[in-house]
């Protein structure tokens, strides 16, 4: 896989193949923190490691679909190759499930070392990737990983997040919980039953598998009983577009293609064909996107969720979470949040103690129901700088508000004001679209009066301002030609220390040394190699963004041409976030057109006028107007040096435990 840097920026969309490499988690995220043992819990029940791994069963079974995705007049059957300790079978106990539904246990692995299945020369499975498996099965769990259809061992085809994709891991759960057929083999008769589970399953997986997790646990199947989202996209239309810009050049069919078995690129021409056919370039959406959007299914969902996501992440952006997280609120779901500074990165590879305690204890909780309580604990943690992390008990925080913002002409020639108060009427401000520029280079030159971006800013703040979760921008412009594309970004203007998203490993560096994470064998190591934070000295950080289509000011879901010198009004989504713009920075609005590297640029290069009375930023602060007020009134500091202060209403700061060769 190719992947072209630019400058500083790490490229996800150069190309086709570097954008779903990192999807595919071939962009190698480095492995985890600190191995130290996990801290004990007095007086609350803790699952053991009393079971052995080296004699736990290990089987495969197929499972029938009920689908035939490759139209060869069969049900298609998935493989599914299982771990389990084998004493509780032998004395007649259930035990749950923990499982990851995954296209990449063949094509690509999982992991920071891109583990793949494998198998002895009469197929059973000797290893698994992760360290799921080593851990949780001596504490009693199984594991099971499950090829989705048309990868490794599976028949029918893959569909990208579609019907296919999610009925293979949901057949799973129906098995699990005596409502499917399962087999021996891939063809053969002979049924096999799951007596041994009490059918009790927690989904888990990064990118592509937590994707599939949220989409399985939207069908409300029963037995899944909670779901750890990774990473994870919540609607396929919001990973190929944005409110009809391209995020890249290619479809659909390019990653079905990619992860499928030879044999299935053979027999499923005719599926890869409807991803293209039904996937048009021009950002419409269409019926095939409508399947593969899981928000709108939401209130289904009675499977508790533990989402995990990087802040940074520009392949899953967190408009993905942002949505998601507020729908499940919506429907009353029982929710926890890890939000990381890191981009698309496994928290095994960023915080590996504390997530591996957090996650035993999760899954104690829903799979084993022991009264630990996880569920009681704060709803989220959030990575503040690199290594420091806040709690809160609500996320967000009770006392955000939803505040308008309003952009304004400056005093002289370069950025604008952004404050309470409404420009007047008439007030305007204009650029033209480069493609050969990003977000960092508009940030860079906030203050000088360049035709590329509009840009506005707040004076120097007196107190820390956070904003906590989804912002919009309201944008009035008028075009110069028949199509126009908009990027709007936030930016916290002022020196600081940061992971470094951009780079290689995107906010992760991996070290030689290994930590162990349970027994192993020797065809399956526990042992991953430790991380360390990279990080980089900025002068702004870029902390939340947001492109569209001007041509659908109309319809979110369909584009059309743009009438030059009409002026037009479109509201543009952005990432969901949670940061706090300390004391001395100023906060900044940016409005422009491609955003180089993350949208495609249109078809013609128009300039934007925007009008300024009738252009607005809709940012969630905490503490609202008052908030703002508090924080743009008074004094500055003088002191601009990197770091974070405590933000207002969170717990204290925590350091990572010391990583091993790394001075504390």
């Amino acid at each position: 896989m190719e992947i072209r840097a630019r400058g500083a920026r790490w490229s996800y969309r150069t190309l086709v193949a570097a954008a779903s490499a990192a999807l595919l988690g071939v962009l190698l995220t480095p492995a985890g923190a600190q191995g130290a043992p996990r801290p004990a819990h007095d007086a609350v029940k803790v699952s053991q490691p009393v079971h052995s791994y080296a004699d736990a069963v290990r089987e495969s079974v197929w499972v029938d679909t009920g689908l035939d995705g490759d139209a060869d007049g069969v049900s298609d059957r998935v493989a599914v190759d299982i771990v389990r300790p084998a004493e509780p079978a032998r004395q007649g106990r259930e035990v749950p499930v923990i499982m990851d539904a995954s296209p990449y246990y063949s094509c690509c692995g999982r992991g920071n070392e891109s583990q793949r299945k494998t198998y002895d020369a009469e197929g059973n499975p000797l290893s698994f990737p992760l360290h799921y498996d080593n851990y949780f099965v001596p504490r009693g769990y199984a594991f099971v990983a499950v090829d989705l259809a048309g990868t490794n061992r599976s028949d029918g085809c893959v569909d990208v997040g579609g019907r296919s994709d999610i009925q293979s891991a949901k057949a799973v759960v129906d098995w699990l919980n005596g409502r499917a057929r399962a087999y021996a083999t891939r063809t053969g008769t002979t049924r096999v039953t799951a007596g041994w589970t009490n059918g009790r399953t927690g989904m888990i997986g990064k990118s592509y598998d937590g994707t599939i997790a949220n989409g399985v646990a939207a069908t409300g199947v029963r037995g899944l009983e909670t779901i750890v989202p990774i990473s994870a996209i919540s609607s396929w239309y919001d990973y190929y577009f944005q409110q009809g810009a391209p995020l890249y050049d290619s479809g659909p069919e390019w990653l079905s293609d990619y992860v499928e078995s030879p044999e299935a690129r053979t027999r499923c021409q005719a599926v890869q064909q409807r991803l293209v056919d039904e996937a048009p370039r021009t950002g419409d959406l269409t019926p095939l996107w409508d399947e593969r959007d899981y928000v709108k299914h939401a209130d289904r969902v009675t499977a508790s969720v533990f989402a995990v996501h990087g802040m940074q992440d520009l392949n899953v952006r967190t408009k993905h979470l942002g949505q998601w997280w507020d729908a499940l609120g919506d429907a009353g779901v029982e929710r926890k949040i890890w939000l990381s500074q890191t981009g698309h990165v496994d928290p095994f590879d960023f915080r590996r103690t504390e997530w591996v305690d957090t996650l035993h204890r999760w899954f104690d909780h829903y799979l084993l129901g022991y009264d630990n309580g996880v569920e009681r604990a704060p709803m989220a943690d959030i990575e503040r700088a690199p290594g420091q992390w806040t709690t809160d008990r609500v996320w967000p925080p009770r006392t955000t508000d939803t505040t308008t913002l309003r952009p304004a002409p400056g005093p002289s020639a370069g950025a604008g004001t952004l404050g309470r108060a409404p420009a007047r009427p008439g007030a305007t401000a204009a650029f033209t679209d480069d493609p050969a520029l990003d977000e960092d280079d508009w940030a860079r030159d906030i203050d000088l009066d360049t035709p590329a971006k509009a840009g506005f800013v707040t004076r120097p703040l007196s107190h820390d301002l956070r904003l906590s979760g989804s912002s919009t921008v309201t944008v009035t412009a008028t075009p110069s030609t028949a199509t126009a594309h908009l990027s709007a970004v936030l930016v916290d203007l002022g020196p600081d220390t940061i992971r470094d998203y951009n780079a290689p490993g995107e906010g992760i560096t991996t070290l030689t040394a290994r930590t162990c994470w349970g027994p192993s064998t020797p065809a399956d190591s526990s042992c991953y190699r430790e991380t360390a934070p990279r990080t980089a000295d900025v002068g702004h950080t870029v902390f939340s963004r947001g492109w569209a289509d001007l041509g659908t000011y109309a319809s979110a879901g369909h584009g059309r041409p743009l009438t030059p010198g009409k002026r037009y009004t479109l509201t543009v989504d952005l990432a969901a976030t949670d940061h706090v713009v300390p004391a001395g920075h100023r906060l900044a609005l940016i409005v422009a057109g491609t955003d180089r590297g993350l949208i495609d640029p249109p078809s013609t290069t128009p300039t934007l006028t925007l009008d300024l009375a009738r252009t607005s930023a809709h940012l969630p602060l905490v503490g609202g107007a008052r908030a703002f007020t508090r924080a743009t009134t008074g004094a500055a500091p003088t002191d601009l040096a990197p770091g974070r202060s405590r933000p207002d209403g969170v717990a204290e700061l925590r350091r990572t435990p010391p990583i091993p060769g790394e001075r504390s």
